[in-house]
């Protein structure tokens, strides 16, 4: 067994090592100049100069190219509208997967508070014929009452905000008013003459 190893070891040692080998010309060769790289035929640069020629455009080239360019405007509104909604969606996902989570782990008394808001809705719609204005009022106005009932603190923020806004948009729509009155009627220029005076 010693034997085999010993041979086995052998050539595979000789691999690892290193030789250096010298070659020297031959003795009746005749002595030849050094060739440098640039002249080798390989590394050589053609004497002729190239110059580019476009090849003319085919027609489905050129219909591809028409399309293209119709295209661009509905392209870029579309990649932008995407980029817009994105976030939103992303967010309208995860408020849904919240949501979710939320009703697989609701607190106890959860859903019959849920039954009861749902009730005072169905209410406020059948209370609410013949009306559009009723129809729009009586179901959130009765669902809100309900709410407030079992939720108080909320109630009391969202009032406050929607307070807030409302009183916002009334400030907003009383200025609009406000500057349309002056720009239409308190003009010296547009004083109207009334329809028997000449």
């Amino acid at each position: 067994m010693f034997k085999v190893i010993q041979r086995s070891m052998g050539p595979a040692s000789l691999s690892l090592l290193t030789f250096k080998v010298y070659a020297s010309p031959k003795k009746d060769s005749p002595h030849k100049a050094a060739v440098k790289v640039n002249e080798l035929s390989l590394y050589s640069v053609p004497e002729g100069q190239s110059k580019y020629v476009e090849e003319p455009r085919t027609q489905l080239e050129e219909n591809i190219s028409h399309l293209r360019h119709y295209c661009e405007p509905y392209t870029s509104w579309c990649q932008e509208m995407y980029s817009q909604t994105k976030p939103k969606m992303q967010s309208l996902v995860q408020w849904g997967l919240d949501s979710y989570e939320y009703l697989q782990n609701a607190p106890p008394g959860f859903f019959p508070r849920l039954g009861v808001i749902g009730f005072a809705g169905v209410v406020g719609l059948l209370l609410a014929r013949g009306s559009k204005i009723k129809k729009l009022v009586y179901p959130p106005g009765f669902m809100g009452l309900a709410a407030s009932l079992y939720y108080p603190q909320q109630a009391i923020v969202f009032a406050q905000v929607s307070g807030e806004k409302l009183y916002d948009w009334g400030l907003r729509g009383y200025i609009v008013v406000e500057d349309l009155w002056k720009e239409n009627f308190q003009k010296p220029g547009n004083v109207k003459n009334p329809p028997g005076n000449k």
